[in-house]
């Protein structure tokens, strides 16, 4: 487990997309790195990575926060649409067997059923936080890369200790990740390794050596004590 940790602008997230690039990531809810065009500096920054890999795996997935929102749509609207085509196979069939009417109507039968096996009827059914870690769970696979930006945008503080629990069982299915986050609870992950981004470079750092770990635990020990100066 890597964290990536630092303000915005701090340059985590263009080493998060560019790391993604190098290792040609399967993307969710994006298009693929190879074509997206708003990762064309990224995919030259990409060019200047070495990687070493004790495996090397093309299993796993990169996910931004923004990208799982316009998925969870997608899903919706897929869903939607195979809904649509499924129920007008009578209209289209009218006067044909009932043999070629049932075979179109499996083809989209099929889909939806594996999408319901998968996700559940839709993914706006449910909160945010529940939809993401269905998502996530959903598609794991055992001794895989993945790449997550900013995954609590999605989660609770609560469904990030889901989130924790979630990883840690992956960890012990020999997959490994590398996230971005502000979250002090996700970054409490036991034996982590944590790197800082700051204007002067990157470093590695303890959890209780972060500014904003430290600034969380004193706001909630004396809220008053900075809300006073509002």
């Amino acid at each position: 487990m890597t964290f990536f940790v630092g303000e915005n602008g701090s340059g985590k997230s263009t080493v998060m997309e560019a790391l993604a690039c190098a290792v040609e990531s399967i993307t969710v809810g994006s298009e693929s790195v190879k074509t997206d065009k708003t990762l064309v500096p990224v995919r030259r920054l990409a060019k200047y990575f070495k990687l070493a890999w004790t495996k090397r795996t093309r299993k796993g997935f990169f996910l931004r926060a923004e990208d799982f929102f316009g998925y969870a749509r997608s899903m919706r609207e897929t869903r939607e649409e195979l809904e649509e085509e499924f129920n007008n196979v009578e209209k289209e069939y009218q006067g044909r067997s009932k043999y070629a009417a049932d075979l179109a109507r499996s083809a989209y039968a099929g889909q939806l059923a594996a999408m319901k096996h998968r996700y559940g009827k839709d993914l706006d059914n449910f909160s945010h936080g529940e939809a993401f870690l269905m998502l996530f769970q959903s598609r794991f696979v055992p001794g895989g890369l993945y790449l997550l930006d900013e995954p609590e945008a999605a989660l609770s503080p609560s469904r990030q200790l889901s989130f924790l629990s979630a990883l840690k069982q992956m960890i012990e299915q020999d997959s490994q990740f590398i996230i971005a986050t502000h979250s002090a609870i996700i970054l409490a992950f036991p034996e982590a390794q944590i790197l800082q981004f700051k204007d002067n470079g990157i470093r590695e750092v303890q959890y209780n050596q972060l500014e904003h770990v430290n600034l969380t635990r004193d706001f909630l020990a004396n809220p008053d004590a900075f809300l006073r100066h509002l």
